[in-house]
């Protein structure tokens, strides 16, 4: 008698032994837990820690609260503009409703992950390349809102949506880099222009201060001079006024005065005529000064002759008989 009543308390403390067992359950810190009984939902949400479940009539399903950080596929899409891209993005959402997130959705995390593909194209046709490329932060707020509102049917909470790249095709990146150096092209010559303008502004000033100190020209002259020697040349260059020239010239092609070329030519006897000039003494020479430069600017330094020279006179004009009669 004894030994049956051992047998069966040591049976009985197995049961319950084997029964604690099967109903005893642990939830962690960052997870909740939704029980449900028959198949019908508990109310309550179990919090993390030790619980006990019925066994074989209580099913307890663990929530991961944590935040999920999920990457988007590229997307290929064609933009407002036009321009055909690959976009991929990263979206952080958590849940926030345990019981939502278990009976609203059959897997929150293939929904969301479905419904951040569809967006992210949606957001692509409603977009320029130029937004793409330079305004995320107004696009990453567009596409959280668009994935938030149905999510939050889900007891899902997106976080934030982030635009992780942005793939263009070859060519279009030719024509941007194009349109980049160009632009810089067109900077660089304003400024450029710019500087030119200053310049001349400046030199405007100094003209008018030479104007009024000629001797300042001089000083400039020697001082370019000097800068020029300083480069170790052999040739030395000097400047020569052109106003120089220009008088040099003025002065040698100077006609002759009118009385020489209209004056009547009187004929003389054969005995009295003078002795013809030498062919060297025809013309005047020019100083050797007008003839250096005479070479320097490729001016013709020798006077022309006048009409008077050239005139033949009465007696050449005569028959050759009444010079012998």
């Amino acid at each position: 008698m004894v030994e049956e009543l051992v047998v069966a308390g040591v049976a009985a403390g197995s049961a319950l032994v084997v029964y604690g067992l099967a109903a005893a359950r642990v939830i962690k810190q960052y997870e909740r837990g939704v029980v449900f009984r028959l198949g019908r939902l508990r109310d309550r949400v179990r919090e993390p820690g030790f619980t006990m479940i019925v066994p074989l009539v209580d099913r307890l399903y663990k929530v991961n609260m944590q935040i999920v950080t999920m990457p988007v596929p590229a997307q290929e899409g064609i933009t407002r503009d036009n321009v055909t891209v690959r976009v991929d993005a990263v979206v952080y959402f958590k849940v926030v409703d345990a019981a939502d997130a278990i009976v609203s959705v059959e897997d929150y995390r293939f929904a969301v992950s479905q419904m951040a593909q569809t967006s992210l194209r949606s957001i692509i046709g409603k977009s320029e390349l130029d937004d793409l490329l330079s305004n995320r932060e107004k696009l990453n707020q567009g596409l959280e809102l668009m994935i938030d509102s149905p999510a939050l049917g889900w007891g899902i909470s997106v976080d934030r949506v982030e635009i992780k790249d942005v793939s263009l095709p070859e060519t279009m990146k030719r024509s941007m880099a194009r349109q980049a150096e160009a632009d810089r092209e067109r900077r660089a010559r304003v400024i450029n222009a710019d500087a030119e303008l200053q310049a001349s502004k400046k030199l405007a000033e100094a003209a008018h201060q030479m104007e009024d100190a000629p001797s300042a020209l001089q000083l400039r002259l020697l001082q370019t001079v000097m800068a020029v020697a300083a480069e170790k040349n052999s040739t030395l260059v000097l400047p020569i006024p052109v106003e120089l020239l220009r008088f040099l010239e003025h002065g040698t092609h100077r006609p002759a005065p009118e009385a020489a070329v209209s004056a009547p030519v009187q004929s003389k006897p054969a005995n009295e005529r003078e002795p013809a000039a030498p062919a060297d003494a025809a013309a005047p020479q020019a100083p050797p000064a007008l003839e250096g430069l005479a070479g320097l600017t490729g001016l013709d330094l020798d006077p022309p002759k006048s009409d008077a020279a050239v005139m033949p006179t009465a007696e050449e004009d005569a028959p050759e008989s009444r010079r012998t009669g």
